[in-house]
């Protein structure tokens, strides 16, 4: 009998069919440890089940705020990336008598590193600061790189944003206080209507796919605006074919669609934004374009209840929101919105102009907009909850306009990103869709201040701190940090009159400005996880020869260049000395509400990384390395009275180090016995306490601060009170930016103040410093050839992959190990060119042979490529011949750093001309196919990068198990018996 009649096995033949188990894995050997993952950008909360140093396992915390459990590939793989060879192993120093870029190291000692460093920094720190350049890729804790900058005294430093989304952060805290990306999310549990734009499909992987997930679950239109369809855009109800850098005149058609139809929430723009403030109309002085301002500086509107001028922030004021009035002086003034309403009105913005420009037809154009505006309007959702704005004025809900949008890099690497991302801005306040329900909601710490009242450090002197941050936020030329001819002060020239809004650097121009001495030559530059020697580069070939260059008595252009990185990067080559870090899994990490923290919409957070694995390599965090060498250098935040170490490394700083009284680096857990949280003194146990909670903290708004924040005033109270703001007062969306104006009344001339010295800037200035938001051409399509290079070439990263940190993986690399060059299938078969065939690509600035895949989901005039995945032969602890460095490439050697030369006019940078975003996305090229003998490998080739002293051997084998495997070999009868 096999069953008993209760369903159950007898014992007797339970007994039978019993064999000796194979021996399995001792779970009571294994830990269970939490931190915070570093695959990506959107640090995911995870649980890493070790074993004897060893990871076991990695998952997703479900406890946690931003991932709640979910876990991507990337995520998964980090067991690769711990395991990779790749990882430095010892500080190296530059063999001597060898030139750089040959490869050759000598192991040295961390005493001997530091020593060396730390003299040659104190050197430059008491002569002329300035000689220091640090810049930094992905690090994740700018709040004390940038402290560090500060208190060394250089203006020279700045992190990766100049490569990525300083257009869309800059464009929204000029504007509306916040933006995407990091700033602020969709309403994804309320939203009705989702529009995304140019967002690759590894942004926000886990959020993102989470949010999806749960608009297609509730019926929600989930529309896709993006050259390329993969990833998100796969899943979209509507994708838009969009030709690329053509956003900008897309979102203002559809507000030329809105005005047209009175499709705007006129009660939202009159309460919350700049539309009913006056603008002076007097050309030709130095007041034209400026806002009317009464003799305390407020703004002006015409009130129509009394009918004269009054300040525009007085409760209960009924401001015009059209016309012209004259002020008492005789100055003529109209309003912002006249304003808005006369450009945006033009027939050039109307969908029959836009689709000739975008790519799109003029019904689709008009559609989209009509949508948006069924749903805000006619959907509208409200949420009963009394709250009171900053006037005192008492509501009973929240009103939402139920329209969510979010962006990122498709936008912000164009030249006219900042422009474009305005106009995204505008389209959402007309239908009233920030920071509401349904809508764009921001996280803490923001929204802010438009701009932040924080301005870049300019002054410097020897052996002192700056008296500002290294980065800031202009509002006039005044703030520009250009010597009293108007040159370039920093050596990216940031804040300059080539870049005077360039509020994260530009990191892509300083190893160029460098060696060409312009406007100075420096002595180091330290880059940490930054390869600029390879992909985070606008032109690998030139930049790698202005890093061996040398000048007439044959020293370096650049006299010393320190590499800090966990892997044998590219750039690592070039090093003269290398300072080996430690992996995500290896080090304490704050990601901190005082630089980027893990916010959500509805509570402020912030989380911490944990060591879960000791180090099996003679390498130090930098973050220790920096707090070190702080003290070692005797910066005044660092040292005690008697010019001493303070803090007892990293973690004694992130604890006892204080912002302002009771605000630190983390939020959670403050007061000496922990009990108080966002502000409260010092506690010693704060690590322990992130520890217990998983690694993050979280803090929950009460309903009633959590929307509106821009005018909510309990939240404007308790925003100041936590130190996110420096006043309570409400947050007023400018529609129409003054900031800009100054610097185009600069331009024309007319400014009382600083001026540009050189023409090229002031025609700049005045074309492209709209106080309105405005399209233009991208600046490296206007000095091609359009009819030679007639295909717009952009690159994004592929959803399991995250720039050439992870094309090293082991894992990954089984995904994706080579990659094409993609084209739309009817454009190349047009043109003769088959399915994986290989095709020559030129741009105005080289070319490279790639090999062609055929898809529909490509916009016609459009070709791309996955970011990242070739590889310079023998980096990365890969193999010389794997197939990254001989059937992958980069689109990065066909970009230059620089505009191409126009007559008469100093080399510009390749960057927006407002905010100094490099402009990857701006490439076009042509397409030719490759003759027969060509095929069968990209190009170009680059040098096998030797292995450093001591690496392993690359491996063979793509496997990785901690244990060895069990086979299990059970016939049928013990498989349907066994329990």
């Amino acid at each position: 009998m096999l069953f008993a009649p209760n369903g159950t096995v007898p014992r007797a033949d339970a007994a039978s069919v019993a064999r000796e188990l194979p021996a399995f894995e001792d779970h009571s050997a294994q830990e269970k440890r939490h931190t915070t993952c570093y695959m990506c950008a959107c640090r995911c909360g995870i649980e890493v089940t070790v074993e004897d140093n060893r990871v076991r396992f990695i998952r997703g915390n479900p406890d946690h705020p931003v991932n709640k459990g979910v876990l991507c590939a990337k995520g998964n793989a980090g067991i690769m990336k711990q395991m990779s060879p790749a990882k430095l192993r010892n500080p190296l120093m530059r063999k001597p008598g060898t030139e750089r870029g040959d490869g050759e190291f000598v192991e040295v000692s961390w005493d001997e590193a530091l020593e060396l460093l730390t003299e040659r920094l104190r050197e430059i720190r008491a002569t002329d600061p300035k000689k220091l350049a640090f810049f930094t890729g992905r690090d994740q804790m700018q709040a004390l790189t940038g402290l560090w900058a500060q208190q060394f005294g250089t203006i020279n430093w700045a992190a990766h944003g100049g490569f990525c989304s300083v257009n869309m952060a800059a464009a929204g805290l000029y504007s509306i206080g916040q933006s995407f990306w990091e700033f602020g999310d969709p309403d994804w549990d309320r939203a009705k209507y989702f529009m995304l734009w140019g967002v690759a499909e590894d942004h926000a992987s886990n959020p993102i796919k989470i949010g999806i997930e749960k608009l297609k679950r509730r019926g929600a239109k989930f529309v896709s605006i993006n050259p390329v369809r993969t990833g998100y855009q796969a899943v979209a109800d509507e994708w838009v074919p969009i030709r690329p850098g053509t956003d900008g005149m897309l979102a203002l058609s559809m507000c030329h669609v809105l005005l047209s139809r009175d499709l705007v929430d006129w009660d939202y723009l009159g309460r919350y934004t700049n539309a009913p403030f006056l603008v002076i109309d007097n050309p030709g002085h130095a007041d034209d374009g400026l806002i009317a301002r009464d003799e305390a500086g407020k703004p002006l509107v015409w009130d129509t209840a009394v009918e004269t001028f009054v300040n525009g922030m007085t409760p209960g004021v009924q401001a015009a929101m059209f016309g012209e009035h004259t002020l008492p002086d005789g100055r003529r003034t109209r309003t912002v919105m006249t304003l808005i309403a006369e450009k945006y009105l033009d027939p050039r913005y109307a969908p029959e102009k836009a689709a000739e420009v975008c790519g799109l037809s003029a019904e689709t154009i008009e559609r989209l907009a009509l949508e948006m505006a069924h749903v805000a309007f006619k959907e509208t959702i409200e949420i009963e909850c009394e709250w009171t704005d900053w006037a005192g004025r008492k509501h009973d809900r929240f009103i939402g306009r139920p329209v969510a949008m979010h962006a990122m890099r498709g936008i912000s690497a164009h030249s006219n990103g900042f422009q474009t991302c305005r106009a995204l801005h505008l389209l959402q306040v007309f239908l009233g869709t920030i920071d509401v329900p349904g809508g764009h909601r921001a996280k803490a710490p923001f929204p802010r201040h438009t701009p932040p009242p924080i301005k870049p450090a300019r002054d410097m002197a020897p052996n002192t701190p700056l008296t500002a941050p290294p980065l800031g936020f202009p509002t006039s030329p005044e703030d520009l940090v250009v010597d009293d001819q108007g040159r370039p002060l920093r050596i990216d020239k940031a804040y300059s009159w080539e870049a005077p809004l360039a509020n994260h650097g530009l990191m892509h121009m300083v190893i160029t400005n460098a060696v060409n001495g312009d406007p100075y030559p420096i002595d180091t530059l330290i880059l940490f996880m930054a390869n600029m020697a390879w992909n985070s580069t606008m032109n690998t070939n030139s930049v790698q020869d202005m890093l061996r260059a040398k000048d007439d008595q044959g020293d370096y252009k650049l006299p010393f260049l320190v590499v800090v990185d966990a892997f044998h990067s590219e750039t690592v080559n070039f090093a003269d000395l290398v300072l080996p870090d430690t992996t995500y899994l290896e080090r304490h990490d704050a990601i901190s509400m005082l630089d980027r923290p893990i916010s959500e919409p509805d509570s402020p957070c912030d989380s911490v990384r944990l060591p879960v694995l000791e180090p099996d390599r003679n390498v130090r965090p930098w973050q220790e390395v920096l707090v070190d060498m702080a003290g070692r250098l005797g910066f005044p935040a660092f040292v005690d009275e008697e010019g001493k170490p303070k803090y007892d490394g990293y973690t004694d700083f992130i604890t006892r180090w204080e912002k302002a009284p009771g605000i630190g680096f983390l939020a959670g857990w403050r007061g000496e016995d922990g009990t108080q949280h966002m502000r409260g003194a010092p506690n010693p146990r704060q690590w322990e306490k992130y520890k217990e909670n998983g690694g993050f903290f979280q803090h929950h708004l009460p309903e009633h601060m959590r929307f509106y924040r821009f005018a909510n005033r309990d939240y404007l109270e308790w925003a100041k009170a936590v130190g996110f703001n420096p006043s309570s007062e409400p947050i007023v969306m400018e529609l129409y930016s003054e900031v800009l104006q100054t610097f185009r009344l600069a331009g024309q001339g007319l400014y009382d103040g600083p001026l540009p010295p050189e023409t090229v800037d002031r025609e700049r200035l005045v074309q492209y410093f709209d106080p309105l938001p405005q399209y233009y051409v991208p600046l490296e399509e206007q000095r091609v050839d359009q009819q030679r290079y007639p295909f717009h070439a952009i690159n994004q990263r592929p959803m399991h992959m995250y720039h050439s940190w992870d094309s090293q993986n082991a894992w990954l690399r089984q995904i994706t190990a080579e990659n094409y060059l993609f084209m739309n299938r009817g454009r190349g078969e047009r043109l003769g060119i088959a399915d994986k065939s290989w095709v020559w690509v030129e741009s105005h600035n080289g070319r490279i042979r790639v090999q062609v895949k055929l898809m529909e989901g490509c916009q016609e005039d459009t070709v791309w490529t996955w970011n990242a995945i070739g590889k310079q032969s023998g980096a990365w602890g890969l193999s010389p011949d794997a197939p990254e460095s001989k059937r992958g490439f980069l689109m990065n050697h066909l970009i230059s750093e620089l505009l191409p030369a126009a007559d008469d006019e100093r080399r510009l940078t390749n960057s927006d001309p407002i905010t100094g975003q490099a402009a990857w996305y701006d490439l076009q090229v042509s397409i030719t196919p490759a003759e027969p003998e060509e095929v069968e490998s990209s190009w170009p080739h680059f040098a096998t990068v030797k292995p450093l002293p001591g690496a392993p051997t690359p491996p063979d084998q793509l496997r990785y198990q901690t244990h060895a495997a069990v086979p299990l070999r059970r016939s049928f009868m013990d498989i349907i018996k066994r329990r």
